[in-house]
């Protein structure tokens, strides 16, 4: 069985790569370091020390595998070199507007960096998928826990394309 693809911006793919990182390089060698000294006091069952070190290093374990098997999947797509910015693609921020007229900005971003309370919402999301190739002034609907929802494409902006050396 293959790890389904986990499209992901360079900024998510940069931040789970610094958390791997952190996890592996600093917070675990702390862990080990504490359950050494903590095994080295003798009566392990009453240890305090060395029942919480165990308890967060197989924490820490699990979230590394986890994320390595996310970095592995992970399909870097940098937005702004969408090369059609008409329509809502992955890494496309847009602007909806409900049937009262309230405004609402999200982001579709790769599921491992979304965040809906920051506006940037997973690619595999409810709305997401509604808003997939949605262009301006389309109405899309989505239906939500409180029923169905409708929205109004009102503007799709994508990051300006970095100029690339020697092009």
């Amino acid at each position: 069985m293959t790890p389904k693809s986990n499209p992901v911006t360079p900024a998510g793919y940069a931040a789970m790569k610094a958390r791997y990182d952190h996890l592996l390089g600093t917070e675990r060698p702390e862990i080990v370091e504490i359950v050494s000294w903590a095994a080295g006091n003798g009566d392990r069952s009453e240890n305090g020390d060395y029942l919480y070190g165990r308890k967060r290093m197989r924490e820490i374990d699990r979230e590394l595998a986890h994320l390595a098997r996310r970095l592995k999947a992970a399909r870097v797509i940098d937005p702004a070199d969408q090369p059609d910015t008409s329509r809502a693609f992955f890494g496309a921020t847009i602007t909806l507007a409900d049937e009262d007229d309230v405004e609402r900005v999200v982001t579709l971003v790769g599921d491992d960096e979304q965040d809906a309370g920051a506006g940037r919402i997973g690619w595999s999301s409810p709305l997401a998928r509604a808003l997939k190739g949605a262009a301006i002034g389309d109405l899309r609907s989505v239906r939500l826990p409180g029923g169905v929802k409708e929205w109004e494409i009102v503007a799709i902006s994508y990051p300006l394309a970095r100029e690339h050396a020697g092009a």
